[in-house]
């Protein structure tokens, strides 16, 4: 991980022990680095699974592996590499994962496709295989770790660990959910974010799980960019170990299931905002909310436009309340617009209002905001009922110092 840390940054939250859930971490050496680059979470039998990954063509075999898993519905294990992504790396990246799965499948006697596989890091090198079985091997018995080392561990460019805490009670019990996620660069999801990981002791059906996983994407992970590049190893995964004692879910119509949602919503909603805080360079956090769309699906593409443009971003990086830019990319993100309804706002101060500037307009306030770390931005299309809110931060020198040499 960086040594310097985003000016966004949050604490690590204390998240408690998840009944049949348990972390480690050790060093593959992936990379030339002096820290764990490894973690293995071992879940108990029985453990329920659920997971979204990357739309990217051009993806991981972990991912191609993991969709395929995710049907079964079942988990007994968590592998994730750090520094080396294994994507785009043919049958020997395949072949390296495999080794993985069977490996921690000898050691749990459980079936291949209840260990579940994730890499992240540069992009065209297979995974070395004797790297990857010493690691694996130094990590099936290393003690028992915190959430946070977990968290730093399968970190690349991030600047600082991230979890998330949530709670519900389902059938009179407290269940809990738990949640790390790794991110910083390369971040346009539309499917997951990422590297992400919720655990949980509630007891629910796996198919209810994923339907309940993929709306709350929809509303969060697929609602956040920091540079509109698309990852080949985004992966959100949920496990579900039942120890709670509740009576499972498998349907809305069961005791506790709205709660449960909710606080999965809100479990992930926190992981996306921690991506976005901890994007590459950031210095502000953006929030764009978008509203009088014809649809809720086309406010969150005009919001994406608005949030992935160059020109919006750096604005916000200068404090410079340029919103002609804004007008800009909402003509550009091929919705319904129309330039005689167009209002746009920033921090609460409306700028124009239907498709014009107002004549009393005062930017002094607007200035004021830019210059918080936390920046809003208001647009209503005047069209409809629809609308969305999205999530991005803004542009700067330190993006392009990041990337410049990343793999060197």
């Amino acid at each position: 991980m960086s040594d310097a840390v985003s000016p966004l940054a949050s604490p690590f939250p204390a998240l408690p022990a998840i009944a049949g859930v348990t972390p480690h971490v050790a060093r593959a050496g992936y990379k030339d680095w002096g820290r764990c680059d490894l973690t293995y979470v071992e879940l108990a039998e029985g453990t329920a699974v659920a997971g979204v990954f990357t739309r990217n063509v051009c993806c991981s075999s972990e991912v191609e592996i993991g969709r395929e898993a995710v049907k079964q519905g079942r988990a007994r294990a968590l592998v994730v590499n750090a520094g080396n992504s294994n994507a785009f790396t043919g049958y020997r990246g395949r072949e390296a994962v495999e080794q993985i799965m069977e490996q921690v499948a000898d050691h749990l006697d459980c079936t291949m496709d209840e260990v579940f596989v994730s890499s992240t890091g540069v992009i065209g090198v297979p995974l070395p295989k004797d790297k990857a079985r010493a690691g694996v091997e130094a990590a099936l018995v290393a003690a028992p770790c915190s959430w946070e080392e977990a968290a730093r561990t399968i970190g690349t460019t991030d600047t600082f660990p991230k979890g998330a805490l949530a709670t519900a009670v389902v059938d009179g019990r407290t269940i809990t959910l738990a949640a790390i996620i790794k991110g910083s660069g390369m971040i346009a999801p539309d499917m997951a974010t990422m590297l992400g990981y919720i655990f949980t002791d509630c007891a629910i059906a796996p198919g209810y799980l994923q339907e309940l996983l993929s709306a709350a994407n929809r509303k969060t992970f697929s609602c956040i960019t920091v540079d509109s590049d698309t990852s080949t190893s985004d992966t959100v995964l949920a496990f579900a170990t039942g120890k709670a004692g509740n009576q499972p879910i498998n349907c809305s119509g069961c005791p506790g299931a709205d709660a449960f949602a909710a606080a999965l919503d809100d479990v992930c909603r926190q992981m996306a905002h921690l991506v976005v805080k901890d994007g590459e360079g950031a210095q502000k956090f953006i929030q764009i909310a978008v509203s009088g769309a014809v649809d809720d699906e086309s406010a969150r593409k005009v919001g994406m436009a608005i949030a992935n443009s160059p020109l919006v971003k750096t604005a916000i990086a200068g404090e410079d309340a340029n919103w002609g830019r804004v007008v800009m990319a909402v003509g550009k993100a091929g919705e319904p617009a129309d330039r005689d309804r167009l209002s746009i706002g920033f921090g609460g101060t409306w700028a124009a209002k239907d498709g014009q500037p107002l004549a009393d307009y005062d930017e002094a306030p607007v200035a004021a905001h830019l210059k918080g770390r936390e920046v809003s931005i208001e647009v209503d299309l005047g069209l409809g009922e629809g609308r969305a809110k999205v999530w991005t931060c803004d542009l700067t020198h330190g993006y392009i110092s990041i990337n410049a040499d990343y793999r060197s």
